[in-house]
């Protein structure tokens, strides 16, 4: 892994697959690092020809974190942009999509594959729209448009996801993001407790910035809807969302999907909220034909 400086900030990334294989940017979702991103996901389209990108977004990972902004305020803040309060975040969608393209120049990379999941599925949407001459393709999953009128997360999955990330008692930090994995998880793909609980840990040994989770969900909340966006977008595009997803319900793929002209739906029975190991190989066979179909491959050898 390395880093490198753009749009003002340090982007810690991981490149993976033939160096002169056509870039694929991985975009992942909120609080989420770049480990959140299986190894054999990566791997497995490198397999494939691709040069693989993933990054530690902004507050995340080894990647530049904001000042902090205190508990009292952070909490202002959720609560406004949730009620669809004029707020004004530290950060927004729009900013975390420059640091995408930023990226990208920093590589010197003209133009990309880009694949965002969840939260990253809206930052890709807006690289799409905002960027088009330097998306060759673009996969939303398990994201939404924004629209304000789509179902929301079940009652239970909404209360876990506002509930303040403790900031030093790591023990009950494993424990409620561990519970809230599972809240979210494929039912018909299902994730034993030991591999969330590795994964979990993994993730907290390598940088625990609990204010991180808060200013995406802020960023997140306080964003608008994405429909007028996305009818720019010109790159050939795949929405892949679950029919099982208890937070982004699936409601909201299909109307990513319908507002993007010819895009592709796929939906997934089974699949939840989570890129569990079982379904790694659908999703890599899926993103990667599609996105092969808008660039000439040399399968890695």
């Amino acid at each position: 892994m390395t880093i490198v400086r753009a749009n003002a900030i340090d982007i810690e990334y991981e490149a993976i697959g033939p160096r002169d294989g056509p870039p694929m940017v991985l975009i992942m979702g909120l609080g989420m690092q770049l480990t959140a991103w299986p190894d054999d996901f990566c791997q497995g389209l490198a397999s494939r020809g691709f040069r693989v990108i993933r990054f530690d977004n902004r507050d995340t990972g080894l990647s530049t974190k904001l000042p902090a902004i205190g508990p009292l305020t952070a909490t202002a803040l959720l609560a406004g942009a949730t009620l669809r309060l004029p707020v004004r975040p530290l950060y927004g969608l729009a900013d975390m999509a420059r640091d995408a393209v930023g990226l990208m120049d920093a590589l010197k990379i003209n133009g990309a594959h880009i694949v965002g999941a969840s939260m990253g599925g809206m930052i890709a949407q807006i690289v799409a729209a905002d960027y088009p001459e330097r998306v060759k393709s673009m996969v939303s999953l398990m994201s939404t448009s924004g629209r304000a009128t789509l179902p929301g997360p079940s009652p239970r999955v909404l209360r876990n996801l506002l509930r303040p990330r403790p900031r030093r008692d790591s023990a009950r930090g494993i424990a409620q993001t561990i519970e809230f994995l599972r809240l979210i998880g494929s039912p018909g793909y299902p994730t034993s407790d030991s591999e969330l609980r590795a994964k979990v840990e993994r993730a907290l040994r390598r940088r625990h910035h609990p204010d991180g989770w808060t200013r995406h969900l802020i960023a997140v909340q306080a964003a608008r809807s994405r429909v007028r966006a996305l009818r720019r977008i010109r790159a050939p595009t795949l929405v892949m969302h679950g029919a099982d997803d208890p937070l982004i319900r699936v409601a909201a793929g299909r109307d990513t999907a319908v507002n993007i002209p010819g895009a592709r739906l796929r939906i997934i029975p089974g699949w939840g909220h989570d890129l569990p190991t079982t379904l790694l190989p659908t999703l890599v066979a899926e993103i990667a034909d599609h996105c092969a179909a808008t660039t000439p491959l040399r399968r890695a050898g």
